[in-house]
């Protein structure tokens, strides 16, 4: 039995519906297999904004920095889209990365067998398929300064700054070495070292430390030929590792091999507290507060928390494992659904899923197949 305090924002639109998904089966897995797990909430976003006049209130940053780990749903919405740029409520998601240290983010793509035909690519070309992209978090362009609008020559002009610095880079190539070495040994660095200068550092500082990890092939690849590559042949990839706004872009589009944004989670690591989780998707304010939105990469990001955070493996399976019993079972969600499918609410997926785990003879199922 083990207590274990996370922080939870749920920021706007849909991130209140499925961060409360989430713990509702972060619940059902304390009482399955006898933890504790003290949830404090906090604001983020467009709702910090209104409340609080600031993206990020100090408060919110304390809780998290004295929890073990961090839950996030998503923030955002026209409502503040014409805010000055201090009062965007994206700042506040660039503002608890920086200030968290969170460096590496993880966004595993693997294509549920029962989802195959849920895709808009043919399910022969992404069955099977299983990669993790590693993205820079707290450097490149969307924190280089200067970064700004100004006036020369009498004209209007916009510029943003991509900077890295060599140990940023190294340390974002060690973790996805890492990584590759417990999964299938390959990791595909991804640049635009034909152009950027950044990139061709990039592409050296990668050569360099491949030489630690000889049991794991490297291999470089553009990133207009990877962006082909994951739609062409995604089977080819095991772990991705990119720059900020290539690893943003590249995730986003991965998402459609499983045929939703709605399932993807993601982790954020730090060196120096506790990480952070979200699903990829953004707020939807289109189905914010209709009980349509998919819960599963929330609840799957709440499984990453478990194993990354806590080393609770068989309770991170369990959930993995439910969420997989349920889509084979055939439930889904409208994001995913096929033309004559079951589908179902936010909160009955939840509860579906919630269900398998306090199930007895479900737990007992898949612990055994899946063990």
């Amino acid at each position: 039995m083990g207590t274990y305090r996370i922080a939870v924002l749920p920021g706007d639109g849909v991130g209140k519906e499925v961060t409360s998904g989430a713990v509702e089966v972060l619940q059902a897995i304390a009482s399955r297999f006898h933890h504790q797990f003290i949830f404090k909430y906090g604001l983020i976003g467009g709702e910090a904004i209104d409340r609080k006049g600031t993206p990020l209130p100090d408060e919110t940053l304390h809780m998290c920095r004295q929890s073990d780990a961090v839950l996030l749903g998503a923030v955002g919405g026209p409502k503040w889209d014409k805010n000055p740029p201090h009062l965007r409520p994206e700042k506040g998601l660039l503002a608890i990365r920086k200030e968290m240290n969170l460096f590496a983010n993880l966004r595993p793509v693997k294509v549920y067998p029962s989802l195959a035909d849920s895709s808009p690519l043919k399910a022969h070309i992404i069955r099977e398929a299983d990669l993790l992209i590693v993205r820079e978090l707290t450097g490149g362009l969307y924190f280089g300064k200067p970064s700004g609008r100004r006036v020369e020559n009498g004209e209007e002009a916009a510029i943003d700054t991509l900077l890295y610095k060599r140990e940023e880079i190294k340390r974002i190539l060690k973790t996805a070495f890492e990584l590759a070495r417990k999964r299938r040994k390959k990791v595909t660095s991804v640049d635009k070292a034909n152009v950027l200068e950044s990139s061709r550092m990039w592409r050296e500082i990668a050569e360099e430390v491949a030489c630690d990890y000889p049991d794991v092939e490297l291999e470089h690849m553009l990133v207009d030929n990877a962006a082909m590559q994951l739609i062409r042949n995604p089977k080819q990839f095991d772990v991705l590792v990119t720059e900020n706004m290539f690893g943003d872009i590249l995730s986003d589009e991965a998402s459609m091999l499983t045929g939703s944004l709605g399932m993807l989670p993601s982790a954020s690591l730090s060196t120096t507290g506790p990480s952070l989780y979200e699903p990829i998707h953004g707020s939807a304010p289109d189905l914010a507060g209709q009980n349509k939105a998919n819960p599963i990469a929330t609840i799957l990001s709440a499984a990453m928390m478990l194993r990354l955070s806590f080393g609770l493996n068989k309770e991170a399976d369990a959930i993995e494992k439910a969420v997989q019993q349920v889509l084979t079972s055939g439930y889904r969600t409208v994001d995913v659904a096929k033309k004559g499918q079951h589908v179902v609410s936010t909160k009955d997926m939840v509860d579906e899923i919630r269900a398998t785990i306090l199930d007895d003879e479900a737990i007992f199922n898949i612990m055994a197949v899946y063990a």
